[in-house]
């Protein structure tokens, strides 16, 4: 324990820092919800070119990195770890020894589980420092407005869900809200500290829990399309009330253990979904 905590505290800082944007290869930004089974991994192309990772899936992150070569991925400007749950940050090691990685972002909170302790470990060995995700915290990225919306405060260590970073990403008319594994709690606290939570895109939160995706938080988001990160024989994952919340909320909903990868492309006016077996 001591070990984790002291490279928690070398890491991380709490000021952001710029990503250096790429040329410009399109004029479209592009989301890939990516099915790692049961846990999360989402990868971001700007239009402007930016690589951005959020979570990477389980213990074995081979999958993410498979899945990120097909893409043509040459580095990464911004990688999220979420939270410390094995099933978000389980790949990021992988991924660091693949990849140049130029900002690494996560809550800040520590558990003692070996994933955790391989991620602190990578990050160290790149020689990156981890920044401070938190409410307010913007990625200083070119053509987008990406800022934290979560986590609002600090909360028991033992709440690790609740202390996920929330992204909520928009580039023109359309907008995406990236939940980790946000239960209701943060949900109250997003919605009372006033945030814009609108998204026509809403990554649901905790892979459907019913102690997730209120229906006062899915009317602050008001989302066009929901998609769940999921694997098939789990938890119970996604749970009917969830589910049911969605339809009636008639939201579009996506699921990886389904749809597999599932890719959303928008002009900022216009937007596609496409799903990739």
């Amino acid at each position: 324990m001591k070990i984790i905590k002291s490279l928690f505290v070398v890491l991380l800082l709490t000021t952001s820092v710029s990503a250096t944007p790429s040329s410009a290869a399109s004029k479209n930004l592009t989301v890939h919800f990516i099915n790692v089974g049961q846990g999360d991994s989402i990868y971001i192309k700007t239009a402007a070119g930016d690589d951005i990772l959020i979570d990477a899936g389980n213990k074995d992150g081979s999958d993410v990195v498979s899945y990120l070569k097909k893409q043509k991925v040459k580095d990464i400007e911004v990688m999220i770890s979420t939270h410390p749950d094995a099933d978000h940050v389980g790949g990021l090691d992988e991924v660091l020894k693949a990849y140049k990685v130029k900002s690494v972002y996560a809550p800040k909170v520590q558990h003692t589980t070996q994933a955790f302790k391989d991620f602190l470990l990578a990050v160290k060995r790149e020689g990156v420092k981890i920044k401070t995700a938190q409410k307010g915290v913007k990625l200083s990225l070119k053509g987008v407005n990406a800022v934290f919306v979560a986590p609002v405060k600090t909360y028991a260590k033992s709440d690790l869900n609740n202390w996920s970073a929330v992204l909520r990403l928009q580039y023109g008319k359309k907008s995406f809200l990236f939940t980790g594994d946000a239960e209701l709690q943060s949900e109250k606290d997003m919605i009372k500290s006033k945030q814009k939570l609108q998204a026509n895109v809403l990554k649901v939160g905790h892979h459907g829990a019913k102690t997730s995706t209120s229906a006062e938080f899915l009317k602050a988001v008001k989302p066009q399309y929901a998609v769940l990160s999921v694997g098939k024989n789990n938890y119970g994952h996604p749970t009917s009330t969830v589910v049911n919340r969605l339809k009636s909320a008639k939201v579009t909903t996506y699921r990886t253990d389904k749809d597999k990868n599932i890719l959303f492309t928008t002009d900022g006016t216009k937007m596609t979904v496409k799903k990739i077996k």
